[in-house]
């Protein structure tokens, strides 16, 4: 049995005992009562007839609270136009997408009357887009303040509230500053901080490095990682850019609409890289572990159960998830390179 590493291709669906339908992209945490977004059935659909064409396809999915999901996909399989529909900023054709409600309830915003969507994408989501969607007239502070307003925080309280996300950036040095005068790296990390503003408990990210450099991408990568780990928030993101597959829980593929196989990964018990489920190895206890280099496996042989006493439990079998619900303290910054 493989504790760090699903050997098997992570497809439309996610085999194992713990799953309740076999059919759905579930996490392991999300079964236990932590769904942040539950997704059945959801398809969209442009024109009729002979002419129509899918977009989404049946797509079922849940996310989780504290989980990073990343999707991948070739230009036009659906990505964006799914992502915009888990955000409530484009109705499906068919299907449900559930959220916890302010209330306690679950609310279907596939459902929902038009004008209460306002308020549902308020308190439930944070958007991170490519291009940054600053405006250029306001500060760092303003664009942030103004997120702030918008579900509910005006005045002192908005100006604070944006002031603390910039600390929580590193930005809090260029609250002045307005986007022209950023680098592309700072306004994302202002995007970041907008996205914040609101205290959503899912945050959506459309290609958020795709106009970063390697460095800056990266950056970008850990600090999506932390806001999941110390606020056990969920993050979807879309992506073309293979560097996030490792800060990603999972990493789904939709292709013509439709989730399906990815290579399947595995987390280092060592340095707590995302890596394939190739290249060194070792089995001990009865468990196969992967690892990023014969380095991390050398380190992992001398000593075993100083590795397997933390990381067993946080590790879904099925998956190779690690359960963020049960490690609250952010993973440490990986100790080498692949």
């Amino acid at each position: 049995m493989n504790i760090n590493a699903n050997t098997t291709p992570i497809t439309g669906s996610l085999p194992g005992p713990a799953a309740p339908s076999p059919d759905n992209n579930t996490h392991p945490s999300a079964l236990r009562g932590m769904r942040v977004l539950t997704i059945r059935g959801v398809t969209k659909t442009y024109g009729s007839g002979d002419t129509a064409v899918d977009a989404v396809r049946a797509v079922d999915l849940d996310v989780a609270s504290g989980e990073v999901l990343l999707m991948m996909g070739p230009s036009g399989s659906g990505k964006t136009t799914l992502l915009l529909m888990l955000g409530a900023l484009l109705r499906p054709t068919s299907g449900s997408i559930t959220v916890p409600g302010r209330d306690g309830i679950d609310v279907d915003i596939a459902a929902a009357p038009e004008k209460q969507l306002p308020a549902l994408r308020a308190h439930t989501f944070g958007f991170i887009f490519q291009d940054y969607a600053l405006l250029d007239a306001l500060t760092a502070t303003e664009n942030i303040a103004i997120a702030a307003n918008l579900a509910g925080t005006t005045g002192a309280a908005a100006e604070q509230r944006a002031t603390e996300l910039l600390d929580r950036v590193g930005l809090v040095h260029r609250a002045a500053a307005r986007p022209s005068q950023m680098s592309g790296g700072e306004q994302q990390r202002v995007a970041v901080a907008r996205a914040l503003a609101n205290d959503p408990p899912v945050l959506l990210a459309d290609e958020p490095t795709a106009n970063l450099d390697a460095s800056r991408g990266r950056d970008l990568a850990r600090l999506l990682r932390r806001l999941a780990d110390q606020d056990n928030r969920s993050v979807v993101i879309v992506s073309h850019d293979d560097r996030l597959r490792e800060i990603a829980d999972r990493v789904l593929w939709l292709e013509d609409g439709q989730f399906s196989q990815v290579a399947a990964m595995a987390i280092d018990p060592v340095c707590r890289m995302q890596v394939e489920a190739a290249g060194p190895t070792a089995t001990w206890n009865g468990h196969e572990w992967w690892f990023c280099s014969n380095a991390c496996r050398q380190e992992f042989l001398s000593d075993p159960e100083r590795f397997t006493t933390t990381t067993g439990p946080l590790l879904d079998q099925v998956t190779g998830s690690p359960d963020r619900a049960a490690a609250p303290d952010s993973p440490p910054e990986p100790l080498c390179d692949q």
